[in-house]
C-alpha cells in the first residue's frame, strides 16, 4: 500500500496543503491568498487566526481533491514563514495581537538602543546581524504596547511561537507547545552553539522564559492532529522553517552545496556540515537542519524583497496582468536603457542590513517606459543574488559552481538564465519547485521511516532545467557596477543602524 505524506506550507502570501508519495511526487495541492495588513508605514501584520482557518481549509482541500482519507496519510510535515511573531492566550487560544510579519520594521528604535557589546554578544550566541527582522525585539514590542500583555506573560498565561508553532499548538487542540531548531534559530533568543534558549538574551530582551516552546530536532513525534479537523487524527512528524525546508527538499545534505528560493523574498543558504562558520561579511549563520540531536549548519543570506517586487508591479503600479508576463516583457528588450530599481520597500538585507533604506528607481531618462522597469524588477533580484554569492564565497573560501533554485519566479527562463550569466555558476532549477513544502513532507517521511536517511532523499531529486552563463565579462562588470553604484546611494543616504 503506498504511503502519502501531506505537507502544510505557511507561506508570507499563501498558504498550501500538497500531497506527494512516497517517491516525492506531487499527486495534489490546494493553495489560498493570505491577507497582509500595514496599519503603518514599515509595519506588516497578518490575522493569525486567517492563517489557521487557511491551513485546516487547504487540508480538507486537497485531500478531498485527491480522494484520499486522512487514514491514508502517514504524517504531516510543517514548513512556515519564519521570524513571524505571535502570541496568544494560553486558556483561550486567541493572538492577543496581529502576527507581525518577519518584513516589518516597526523595532527599528529598540534595535539601535541596543548596546554595542549586546550587539555583539548577540551575534556570537546567535549568529544573527541585530536587525528588526528576527523575532525577540517583535516579542519585545507586543509585551510593551499591548495593554497588560506583559503582566499576563509574568502570569505563564500567554505562550509565544513563530508561525509553526503557532499552528502547532491549534492543530494539536493545545497539546503541542513546540518549536523546531530551525525556526528557534531565527528568533535571536537561540544559543545555536549550547542549542537552547539564552538567558541573557531573554533578560536583554525582557522576555519569559516560561512563554517560550520546547524545541525538537526537525524529525520528532510533534504531536497529532485533533480529529475534528480531518476526521482522524494524523501525526506530525516533521517541521521545518521554510528556508531550511527547501534546503532539505532540494537535497542539499553535503557541505558546500547551496540553494536559493525566491518566493517572496530570495534566500540562499549554504550548507557548512557540522563547522559553524562566523560571516565576515554580513551573511548569518544558521540551523540548516538538525537530525538525531546533530546540528548541521548554514550560512545565509536574505533579501527582503524578490517575488514581492512583482506583486507591486502586478496590483499597485497595474503594469503587468500576470507574473508570467515579466519574461516576455524581458526578452522584448536588449537591456532596460540604464534603469535600475533598488528594491528597498522593507529596508535592505543581507549584507547591508539598513532598515531605514527605502524603495527608488534610478537611471531613468525620457526613453524609459515600463517595460524598462518590469525588466529592471527581474535584473535586481539577480544583482542581489551576486551579493550574497560574493560574500558567501568569501566567508567559505570555496568557489561555488552550482545553484539550486525553486520558489515560484524560479520558473521564469529569463530569470534563470540571466543568474547563470551573472553568477557565472551553473544553475540547476528543480524539477518540483515547491521544495519548502517538499522538504516538511521528507522530514515526515524520514521520522515515520518512509525515507530512510538523508542520502535517500537526496535519490529522489530531479533536475527540471539547468542554465549556463552566456555572456562577456566586460558587459557582466558593466551591470553590476551600476546596480553597486545605485544601492551604494540608496544605502548611505539612509540612516543606518
Amino acid at each position: 500500500m503506498q504511503s502519502y505524506l501531506l505537507a502544510i506550507d505557511q507561506g508570507t502570501t499563501n498558504s498550501r496543503a500538497i500531497i506527494f508519495n512516497e517517491k516525492a511526487r506531487l499527486i495534489c495541492q490546494h493553495e489560498m491568498s493570505l491577507n497582509q495588513s500595514y496599519p503603518h508605514s514599515g509595519w506588516v501584520e497578518q490575522d493569525p487566526e486567517e492563517m489557521f482557518n487557511n491551513t485546516i481549509l487547504c487540508c480538507q482541500m486537497v485531500l478531498k481533491k485527491s480522494g484520499l482519507s486522512a487514514s491514508q496519510i502517514a504524517a504531516i510535515g510543517i514548513s512556515n514563514q519564519r521570524e513571524t511573531t505571535i502570541i496568544w492566550d494560553r486558556t483561550t487560544g486567541r493572538a492577543i495581537y496581529p502576527a507581525i510579519v518577519w518584513q516589518d520594521r516597526r523595532t527599528s528604535e529598540i534595535c539601535e538602543k541596543i548596546p554595542t557589546e549586546k550587539v555583539k554578544s548577540i551575534f556570537t550566541k546567535t549568529g544573527l546581524i541585530l536587525d528588526p527582522y528576527f523575532s525577540a525585539s517583535k516579542i519585545l514590542w507586543i509585551l510593551d504596547n499591548v495593554p497588560g500583555a506583559r503582566e499576563k506573560a509574568e502570569r505563564a498565561e500567554l505562550l509565544f511561537g513563530t508561525v509553526d508553532c503557532y499552528l502547532l499548538w491549534k492543530l494539536t487542540a493545545g497539546k503541542s507547545h513546540v518549536t523546531d531548531a530551525t525556526n528557534a534559530s531565527r528568533t535571536m533568543l537561540f544559543n545555536i552553539h549550547q542549542q537552547c534558549w539564552d538567558k541573557e538574551l531573554l533578560e536583554l530582551f525582557r522576555i519569559p522564559h516560561h512563554i517560550l516552546p520546547n524545541v525538537f530536532d526537525n524529525t520528532a513525534d510533534f504531536g497529532e492532529t485533533h480529529p475534528s479537523f480531518f476526521g482522524k487524527s494524523i501525526s506530525i512528524a516533521g517541521m521545518a522553517g521554510d528556508q531550511q525546508a527547501a534546503t532539505i527538499g532540494q537535497a542539499c545534505f553535503q557541505t558546500g552545496m547551496v540553494k536559493a528560493t525566491y518566493g517572496t523574498g530570495c534566500f540562499m543558504l549554504l550548507n557548512t556540515g557540522s563547522q559553524l562558520i562566523t560571516s565576515q561579511n554580513r551573511l548569518l549563520s544558521t540551523v540548516a537542519y538538525r537530525l538525531n540531536k546533530q546540528v548541521t549548519y548554514g550560512l545565509e543570506g536574505s533579501i527582503f524583497s524578490a517575488g514581492s517586487i512583482i506583486k507591486w508591479l502586478r496590483d499597485t503600479l497595474q503594469l503587468i496582468s500576470t507574473a508570467a508576463e515579466t519574461e516576455n516583457i524581458a526578452n522584448e528588450l536588449d537591456d532596460t536603457d540604464g534603469v535600475y530599481l533598488v528594491p528597498a520597500f522593507t529596508g535592505m538585507g543581507a549584507p547591508y542590513w539598513n532598515p531605514h533604506a527605502r524603495a527608488a528607481i534610478l537611471g531613468m531618462s525620457g526613453r524609459s517606459n515600463k517595460k524598462h522597469i518590469v525588466r529592471a524588477a527581474l535584473e535586481c533580484v539577480v544583482y542581489q543574488t551576486c551579493d550574497l554569492l560574493q560574500a558567501m564565497t568569501k566567508d567559505s573560501n570555496k568557489s561555488i559552481n552550482i545553484l539550486r533554485i525553486d520558489g515560484g519566479m524560479s520558473a521564469n527562463n529569463w530569470l534563470a538564465q540571466f543568474l547563470a550569466d551573472m553568477l557565472c555558476v551553473e544553475i540547476q532549477r528543480s524539477h518540483c519547485i515547491e521544495t519548502s513544502a517538499l522538504g516538511a513532507a521528507f522530514l515526515a517521511g524520514l521520522q515515520k521511516g518512509i525515507h530512510q536517511s538523508p542520502e535517500d532523499i537526496a535519490s529522489h531529486w530531479q533536475m527540471d532545467a539547468s542554465f549556463h552563463e552566456d555572456m562577456s565579462e566586460q558587459k557582466r562588470q558593466e551591470l553590476y557596477n551600476g546596480w553597486k553604484n545605485c544601492v551604494s546611494s540608496i544605502v548611505t543616504s539612509s540612516q543606518p543602524i
